[in-house]
């Protein structure tokens, strides 16, 4: 086998990179399989094919990319984001495959943590004789996968709060309304959030009270809505709302208590709802991690949890939640709304992990962390007067906080957070975790 031509480091980080993106094509569409990237580059530099896991999870990304390029895969470098599979399952093993296509270099970035490939992917390559590289932008492959590496190593999918607030800091109106809160490029964002996640997850208040659809509705896109999960352990969703109505078009999914009685499940299975019962306690509610082991069982491996603030809460209170996206609308509820601190019962978050804020519409924004550990609820007041009090004078970008506790930075906002008031709404995304020069607008998620 000829030896693969030396490439630059920054030309590996390159393809890499655009591997990285294919695979980000994938995510919300290929559960329980990993969303993959695969460029192949001739040794003259040329990209000769690409590929991505399809829909469904089959084919993988090298099956497909080897489709495209054809003969011009011999002598090829592989560029993949997981190592490939090399177990039979319904397709032969991408690493089989890469090897009788004549590929003569293999770059991947992560290992698959899957017990059937686990490491043998790469070996197999290796002892065929082709040159492994392994590690490359491992950090990022495994942010695009982290649903997929959760789901194999804890058993449960990744879990993405989305929440939306006043700039007041109200979440709903005093009789528990919280729809349209942000404006229409926030929601736009939130459904092509809904697009990269297999399922989106309420709480039966929130249900009751909005009656939502929980489908993506962008022109063009309306038929690869994720599955909808309503946790409703006393089974109170009725057979009359939206969500039930359109069960058999569109996935739905009620968690109850295995207590349930049958006939009335039976009720909602007649009109196409999957009912997952699951253990509950003496207070009725199931342990947050019960609920997601019964997603993950089912395939799922990222969900994003949209409502409402018990929900919310539970998954704080078991440290499970992963990301969060928060959106902040140019308007202010009043005093009579749901605080956004009492919602989320912010006094008993766990865990050092950030935050960052991104104030529209300026394209050069700086970002700055906040904690969002045991002091979250003191933060949040912080912020909200920060940004409601202090946005409101025309002196803004020269005004102090009154409050700063020790250990708890604030969220500096840079000279054109005055302009936030004409903007329909701001995103704060927990997960992002660098400010590392200017940023868009709306931050994308997995560092898009």
């Amino acid at each position: 086998m000829n030896s693969p031509k030396k490439t630059s480091d920054a030309t590996d980080r390159r393809y890499m990179k655009l591997a990285l993106a294919l695979a980000r094509r994938g995510l919300g569409k290929v559960s329980p399989n990993p969303a993959v990237g695969c460029v192949l580059v001739s040794p003259e530099g040329i990209v000769v094919g690409r590929g991505w896991t399809q829909p469904g999870g089959r084919p993988h990304a090298e099956t497909e990319a080897l489709r495209r390029a054809g003969a011009r895969a011999r002598g090829a470098t592989a560029y993949v984001t997981l190592e490939p599979c090399s177990h039979t399952g319904r397709t032969p093993p991408c690493a089989d495959a890469l090897i009788e296509a004549g590929v003569i270099r293999v770059v991947g970035a992560i290992e698959d943590p899957d017990p059937r490939v686990s490491g043998q992917g790469f070996a197999r390559l290796a002892a065929a004789g082709i040159e492994v590289s392994m590690n490359l932008l491992a950090d990022e492959a495994a942010l695009v996968n982290s649903g997929f590496l959760l789901h194999r190593i804890e058993g449960r999918p990744l879990v993405t709060l989305k929440a939306a607030s006043t700039l007041d800091g109200r979440i709903a109106t005093h009789r528990g309304e919280s729809q349209w809160i942000t404006g229409a490029a926030a929601r736009r964002c939130g459904h092509m959030m809904r697009l990269t996640h297999d399922a989106i997850v309420v709480g039966v208040g929130t249900a009751l009270v909005d009656d939502p659809q929980l489908t993506c509705r962008l022109p063009g896109l309306e038929e690869h809505s994720p599955v909808r999960v309503i946790i409703d352990t006393r089974l109170q969703l009725p057979l009359v709302s939206k969500l039930v109505r359109t069960a058999r078009e569109m996935a739905t999914w009620v968690v109850v208590s295995a207590e349930t009685e049958a006939d009335r499940c039976a009720a909602y299975e007649d009109l196409g709802v999957v009912v997952l019962p699951i253990e509950v306690g003496a207070d009725h509610h199931p342990e947050p991690i019960a609920i997601l082991k019964a997603l993950g069982a089912r395939g799922l491996t990222r969900v994003l949890v949209e409502g409402g603030s018990a929900v919310a809460a539970a998954l704080m209170r078991a440290n499970l939640i992963d990301r969060m996206a928060w959106f902040r609308a140019a308007s202010v509820m009043g005093g009579d709304g749901t605080p956004v601190v009492a919602a989320f019962r912010a006094e008993i978050v766990k865990g050092p992990q950030t935050a960052h804020i991104t104030f529209p519409p300026r394209r050069h924004t700086l970002v700055q962390p906040f904690g969002f550990g045991t002091d979250l609820a003191v933060e949040l007041v912080a912020l909200q007067y920060l940004v409601l009090e202090k946005c409101l004078a025309p002196w803004l970008e020269f005004a102090e906080p009154a409050l700063n506790p020790v250990g708890c930075p604030l969220i500096e906002p840079d000279r054109g957070t005055g302009q936030v008031l004409q903007e329909p709404a701001v995103m704060a995304y927990q997960d992002q975790r660098r400010a590392d020069g200017p940023e868009l607008a709306f931050q994308p998620f997995d560092d898009r």
